[in-house]
């Protein structure tokens, strides 16, 4: 059972003797603190947490009044009763103005007894409602810390709040934050009224902290000069009398939070629950510290992977541009002197095969151009800004018109089409899809090209392309968006298979998707949808597969 513990301030020793007896006759294992000098009181309210304080009003050198003013101000929350000989009207008045629980006379001292339980009652009451309320606040405390701790990024932010917050949740004079460091305990950081251990390192069987990991579990220590596991000359030097240390994650600790005060002080239940919370949050602090180590780790891999990928494709570019085309002229060259040195009659065949010679040299450099583009699209830098996807379109027709002025299309579009991307890189989605759609209609009578938008299932708008034209085989959908892979012969409708893969590296640079649905000689439609600005400032950087199904479009 827990001692009651009581200073007593009274300088006659008869006088002293009788309250001991009355105190031990209510309760016998009162363990009392006599002073009989002011310096001496005023030691013993400063350094003890008594339950209960007795002051004599007529003890020389201090009045009783300002004896209870005293120990109200060091202690507010614990009973004070003025035990005096005096019955003077005004003394027992001024007793309890200055805030005195009760007043017992010395003659009397059979009421001392009800007067106790009286005080141990009322500051219970008392002293329930002030840990409810400190509770409430302390949890609201957590809550915030919890917050601030998801935040930290590395492990000087996560020590300043931790160090603070141990210290405000509890009310403690110092707070101490120690890192495991193999066998020995780090004591890294603190925050108290005077300097303790910070930068030190103890082995972990000679510290508390240690003890505290070692054995999974708080360490609470009312009196550290009477607790074995404590190495007092240590502590000397220091403010401390009574310490709480819990470990840092129970199950394989990773170091320990310490809390200390500068006058002997029981820990409750729940100061320890409030410590041990904030230590399991700064477990997961930490742990979240070293995922996001790694994984900005990983970006710095991953960009530096980008880089060397970026170099190779500029590479590549260069050669394409000038290792290939360098035969290609001089191929060319070849085939235009052929020619010239051919006398005056050479036979249809030759004329004819190097026509083919030059329209495969055409076709060749066309190829190198698409690839150039593809590439180019890659990593060209993005503009980002609002964009009117009808005039993009309005233009691309124009131009097509031009350019097919025998081929009558009919083509629709809303007048409100807009999106969020790069006007330059959408440019060349809507010249592809559309210069698509005008091809695969040539052999159409009424040929109808539509531009438009429907709403997704997710409330998001897909801008779709849709045409009466030839269209293709869902079966073999998965060819259309990869490089020189064609649906339809060339004899057909002319193309290298470069445009649809161009289209969806650019959408997926916009973090968009790109799909398709069509069915023989029943048209296609070419759907895509691309971030709103909210979107993009949420997932910066990424980038959806495209999606082929002839369900997404409700046509």
């Amino acid at each position: 059972m827990k001692k009651f513990r009581v200073i007593h301030f009274e300088d006659d020793p008869s006088d002293a003797f009788f309250v001991q007896k009355a105190l031990e006759h209510e309760n016998p294992d009162t363990e009392i603190v006599r002073v009989a000098s002011p310096l001496d009181y005023l030691t013993a309210v400063a350094n003890r947490s008594p339950d209960l304080i007795l002051i004599d009003s007529g003890a020389p050198g201090l009045s009783g009044t300002h004896a209870v003013e005293l120990a109200r101000e060091k202690h507010p929350h614990i009973p004070v009763i003025v035990v005096s000989g005096a019955t003077n009207e005004k003394l027992v008045s001024s007793a309890f103005e200055a805030g005195a629980t009760d007043y017992v006379v010395k003659h009397q001292l059979w009421q001392l007894s009800a007067a106790i339980r009286r005080a141990r009652r009322s500051a219970e009451r008392e002293q329930a409602g002030l840990e409810l309320e400190q509770q409430a606040l302390a949890k609201t405390r957590l809550v915030a810390v919890v917050q601030e701790l998801s935040l930290a990024r590395d492990l000087d932010t996560i020590m300043a709040v931790v160090r603070k917050a141990a210290r405000e949740l509890t009310g403690a004079d110092g707070a101490t934050f120690v890192l495991r460091e193999g066998e020995f305990c780090h004591y890294a950081d603190e925050n108290a009224i005077a300097p303790l251990w910070k930068g030190q390192r103890f082995p972990l069987t000679s510290c508390i902290s240690g003890w505290a990991m070692l054995n999974r579990q708080p360490a609470v220590i009312e009196d550290i000069y009477v607790d074995p596991r404590i190495p007092a000359d240590a502590y000397r030097p220091t403010f401390v009398q009574s310490l709480v240390m819990v470990p840092i994650r129970t199950q394989s600790p990773i170091g320990a939070i310490g809390n200390y005060w500068a006058r002997r002080h029981a820990a409750t239940k729940s100061e320890v629950e409030l410590l041990q919370a904030l230590a399991n949050t700064t477990a997961v602090a930490m742990e979240n510290v070293q995922l996001y180590k790694e994984l900005e780790q990983r970006v710095k891999d991953r960009t530096q992977q980008l880089q060397a990928a970026n170099h190779d494709l500029e590479a590549f570019s260069y050669s394409v541009s000038h290792d290939l085309r360098a035969p290609l002229r001089r191929i060319g060259g070849f085939a235009e002197l052929l020619r010239q040195e051919l006398p005056p009659g050479t036979s249809e065949n030759s004329e004819r095969f190097l026509g083919k010679i030059d329209f495969e040299i055409t076709r060749m450099g066309g190829l190198i151009d698409d690839l150039l583009r593809l590439a180019r699209f890659a990593r060209v830098e993005m503009n980002w800004m609002k964009v009117n996807l009808n005039v993009l379109a309005a233009d691309v027709v124009a131009r097509l018109r031009a350019s097919h002025p025998s081929h009558q299309v009919e083509f629709s579009m809303p007048t409100n089409l807009e999106a969020w991307g790069d006007p330059g890189l959408l440019q060349v989605v809507i010249e592809n899809l559309l210069s698509n759609a005008w091809k695969y209609t040539l052999k159409r009578e009424r040929a109808i090209v539509e531009f438009g938008s429907t709403s997704q299932p997710d409330g998001s708008m897909a801008f779709f392309i849709r045409d009466n034209g030839a269209g293709f085989s869902m079966e073999y959908a998965d060819k259309l968006f990869t490089p020189f892979q064609r649906l339809h012969s060339e004899k057909e409708f002319a193309g290298n298979g470069i445009g649809l893969a161009t289209v969806q590296r650019i959408i997926r640079r916009h973090g968009g998707q790109v799909w398709a649905s069509a069915e023989v000689e029943q048209g296609a439609t070419f759907s895509f949808t691309l971030p709103t600005p909210q979107s993009r400032i949420e997932n910066q950087g990424g980038c959806s597969p495209h999606m082929i199904s002839s369900r997404r479009i409700e046509e």
